[in-house]
């Protein structure tokens, strides 16, 4: 429909999209500052109050495949205003929190619908947006993403200067709702068949998945939410449950994740890159503190000010990243943001030891706007094609696996910092120790961006083999 009825699409659409993903950026983002006063607010532990941002993420994560199913099958724009609602009703439920346990069963149920708002976006710009449009359009999204990862903190430090933390949640309160306005409003209704939902919702794969997720989500996080199980416990968990679901995959009718979606060149292997760019993405928060701190020396506001710079270049250069995707094709922007990424690696593996803070800020303005540029290409490449029936689960599957590769680099880069370093109290380190694990770290870092550029060119000669091989051999 959008590709030959339209040319241009309404501005109150892109920006209740962007808004609704602004939403759930922020609702990541802005409860992190919050943390140390509600330790005090609690009389909690540090271990305790981090579930205020383990539950969101955890929620996500699980929710975020069924939450695009269910799109596909009740309707985009339907299924969008219901996770503003439950946004909307769980922020409230934050604010006026008696306890912690409260507070993290309200961020758990805001993490429901946040997963609804990074899912459905895409998929719905991938329905209004002309193709010719659609990668201006994910770059939108990149963007406002980038926004608000960068304005929680700020905004959160500012609501807790002037008042106290359950401003935090009153104000996503106000900014989802004001986003549920403008949905309703602006959004076009859309038919579905309802009679269809029981039907095709695959619950025995939707099951195990959250078994699998939730599994593999506490063994990267470090927490247990009070299960005494050790990490190694609850990643073989998570492999059991994964083999189990493909089995449950392949007998089902109707599946969550058709494992022919997964066999597609295009498809697997985007969100195979998908995966490795969080996990690069992940490791230039977890990592680089430790080598600001103990390597250069900088206090905590100086570390705040040279880590923010990568959240405003990232916010600067969505939009641009995606009107590039529009004019060269997604596949050559997606060669070029990989290149761009392992070049930006090299020059944060090396850049700060030898010019320091100025170094480090140059090596993340060159590697943030690879970032972007990945992200919008390869949000359309895997979008461009898909039917509509398709499009929610896919928007799923991308938010999926971005969400495991930030996981995954959370755990897995900064142990490999550790492992260089050879103790895990990086204070008592040396300086050229500390030099020496990161610069190895980020060398690493590099080599998983160059085989994920090697996943891209092998995906799109395959493509070219495809498509040419007909004319061949007519």
């Amino acid at each position: 429909m959008a590709d030959t009825a339209q040319t241009r699409t309404p501005i109150p659409i892109l920006i209740a999209l962007a808004t609704a993903t602004l939403t759930a950026s922020l609702g990541i983002s802005i409860a992190s500052v919050l943390l140390p006063t509600l330790t005090r607010s609690f009389s909690a532990t540090a271990s305790d109050v981090q579930w205020v941002v383990l539950a969101y993420l955890m929620s996500v994560t699980i929710a975020i495949v069924s939450a695009g199913r269910l799109g596909d099958i009740l309707g985009h724009r339907r299924v969008l205003i219901a996770g503003l609602a439950v946004f909307v009703t769980a922020s409230v439920l934050c604010a006026i929190a008696p306890d912690l346990v409260w507070l993290v069963t309200g961020r758990a149920l805001q993490g429901l619908g946040g997963a609804i708002l990074i899912a459905l976006p895409m998929s719905i710009a991938r329905d209004l947006v002309p193709a010719e449009r659609l990668g201006t359009a994910m770059g939108l999204l990149g963007t406002t993403s980038a926004v608000g990862t960068a304005l929680g903190p700020s905004l959160g430090g500012v609501l807790l200067a002037w008042g106290d933390w359950r401003m935090a949640f009153w104000l996503l309160t106000g900014v989802a709702s004001a986003t549920l306005l403008l949905s309703v409003a602006s959004l076009p209704r859309n038919s579905a068949p309802r009679n269809a939902l029981w039907r095709e919702l695959d619950f025995p794969g939707t099951f195990v998945l959250v078994i699998a997720l939730a599994s593999y989500a506490l063994a990267t996080s470090g927490g247990t939410a009070g299960i005494p199980l050790p990490p190694n416990v609850l990643i073989s968990g998570a492999l059991i449950a994964i083999a189990l679901f493909v089995i449950v995959e392949n007998r089902v009718t109707s599946p969550l994740v058709p494992m022919a979606l997964l066999r597609d060149r295009k498809t697997g292997i985007g969100f195979v890159m998908n995966l490795a760019v969080g996990t690069i993405m992940m490791s230039t928060l977890v990592v680089g503190p430790f080598f600001l701190a103990f390597a250069l020396g900088l206090n905590e506001a100086l570390i705040g000010l040279a880590m923010a710079v990568g959240p405003v270049v990232s916010a600067l250069s969505g939009i641009p990243a995606g009107r590039l995707t529009d004019r060269l094709g997604a596949n050559r922007v997606i060669v070029i943001g990989l290149v761009q990424t392992m070049l930006g690696l090299l020059c944060l593996a090396f850049l700060p030891r030898y010019f320091g803070v100025s170094g480090y800020v140059v090596a993340l303005i060159t590697l943030t706007p690879a970032f972007q540029l990945f992200l919008a290409a390869n949000n359309t490449a895997v979008l461009a094609d898909a039917s509509k029936e398709q499009r929610g689960r896919l928007s799923g599957l991308l938010g999926l696996s971005r969400n495991l590769g930030l996981m995954t680099g959370a755990s897995a880069m900064s142990t490999l910092f550790v492992v260089i370093l050879g103790t895990g109290d990086a204070a008592q380190a040396s300086v050229a120790d500390i030099a020496r694990a990161f610069s190895m770290t980020f060398t690493a870092a590099a080599g998983l961006a160059l085989v994920t550029l090697g996943l891209a060119i092998f995906s799109h000669a395959g493509r070219i083999r495809e498509a040419s091989g007909p004319t061949e051999e007519a």
